[in-house]
């Protein structure tokens, strides 16, 4: 019966005695390790990233844009021609079985100023409809409501980034500032959302009533049209068909007939950004995987230096097995001096890996999640290269004549 107790002591003296050699042997396995650790941290932290993009851009969310304008021959591009109305939004409410909610949007750049301060942002012309379909929370005060939109009520909702550009550390509740020139009270402040996975500063924006924003700031050649219309489908696999209806309806609406074009467009962010998920959960596989072939490395480089300790050691096998050792002794010996070798690189890869990905979210702009899954994945996959590259090593051990590794010089 093997002594598992006295086996693991002799292989502890031996990886001992030979310091530098064990050491330069983990290395592979601990730059595995740690490199595995940080690739998957990067890619968690990009699927992080896009989930908070999803959910505030908002959930079975489709946008409706107006269509595009030619000039001598050159397309400009979606909503620069203005081909929908606010007519529009209230149709699609009624009769597209799949649509929950609609809220349609004007917007435009606008100086803002307060006492001596001023910014420029966009300012968007909203219904109430507009911060639930787009995950907009209240920090404090309240939101445009119907009432704003019947009075025109010349009412303000600034993001935390105008705030702060505007006031400083100072309450806005209904101070008063003037958009384009004109008066507008403060009446509420959203809760921050930052940076969306384009780089684009969420909280940059001011909302106004949408009738308001048409009938007295923006004015306007074409009555009650909008830039936009946000649609929110019941459910995500209402989606299609709500484009489905949507299309029929505004090709209805707008007098299109069957060789005409859609003199709209309409967008399925949800579906973009879940293709982008996608896209990042493969990054990080491919991450995953790169990284991984460094725990192979590291494998391979621990098979080598074990063949070497095999033929360094072949007097000290023989004197062994001439003591009563068995060949199952040597080769578990070999099998333990390997495996101690891969799990000692692969604790010693865990904290690089974890202080690793801790400095590069310090040091860059990529959110960067450690989470315990590629921890505990990496570390067994270093045991598993320990027992499999060491495996051939113990066995040509266990094969050793004692009389001939006797003789052995």
């Amino acid at each position: 019966m093997i002594d598992f107790g006295s086996t693991f002591k002799i292989s502890l003296r031996s990886l001992y005695i030979n310091k530098m050699r064990s050491i330069l042997t983990s290395l592979g396995i601990i730059i595995g390790v740690s490199a595995v650790i940080i690739m998957l941290s990067i890619g968690e932290g990009a699927k992080e990233r896009i989930n908070k993009d999803i959910a505030s851009m908002g959930s079975n969310l489709l946008m409706v844009m107006s269509g595009s304008t030619t000039s001598s021959g050159v397309r400009m591009g979606s909503g620069t021609q203005p081909t929908l109305t606010i007519k529009d939004s209230e149709a699609m409410l009624k009769h597209c079985p799949s649509v929950l909610e609609v809220a349609p949007t004007v917007g435009q750049v606008q100086q803002l100023v307060y006492s001596n301060q001023n910014w420029s942002t966009t300012v968007n012309g909203i219904t109430p409809g507009y911060m639930p379909i787009r995950m907009w929370e209240i920090e404090s005060g309240r939101g445009i409501s119907e009432d704003d939109l019947k009075n025109n009520t010349k009412v303000a909702v600034l993001g935390s980034t105008v705030t702060t550009n505007l006031f400083g550390d100072m309450d806005p509740i209904n101070k008063t500032i003037r958009i384009g020139g004109m008066p507008f009270k403060v009446i509420g402040l959203l809760k921050s959302k930052g940076q969306n996975g384009m780089g684009q500063d969420q909280d940059d924006t001011v909302l106004i009533p949408i009738t308001t924003a048409q009938k007295k700031l923006f004015g306007t050649d074409f009555p009650g049209m909008v830039k936009h219309i946000s649609v929110q489908a019941r459910d995500e696999e209402s989606l299609e068909s709500a484009q489905e209806e949507i299309t029929e309806l505004l090709r209805e609406r707008h007098n299109l007939g069957k060789t005409k074009e859609d003199d709209f467009t309409i967008r399925n962010f949800t579906q973009m950004l879940e293709t982008a998920k996608q896209a990042s959960n493969t990054m990080a596989i491919l991450l995953g995987s790169i990284a991984s072939v460094s725990l192979l490395v590291g494998g391979i480089g621990i098979m080598n230096i074990m063949l070497v300790s095999v033929t360094e050691r072949t007097k000290e096998i023989g004197i062994r097995m001439a003591i009563g050792a068995t060949a199952m002794d040597i080769r578990v010996q070999f099998l333990v001096e390997a495996l101690l070798l891969s799990l000692a690189g692969g604790v010693i890869g865990v904290v690089v890996g974890i202080l690793g990905s801790k400095i590069v979210g310090l040091f860059s702009d990529m959110t960067v999640i450690i989470s315990a899954a590629p921890i505990l994945i990496s570390f067994g996959f270093s045991g598993i290269v320990g027992i499999l590259f060491g495996y051939y090593p113990a066995y040509k051990a266990s094969l050793l004549n004692p009389i001939e590794a006797l003789r052995y010089e």
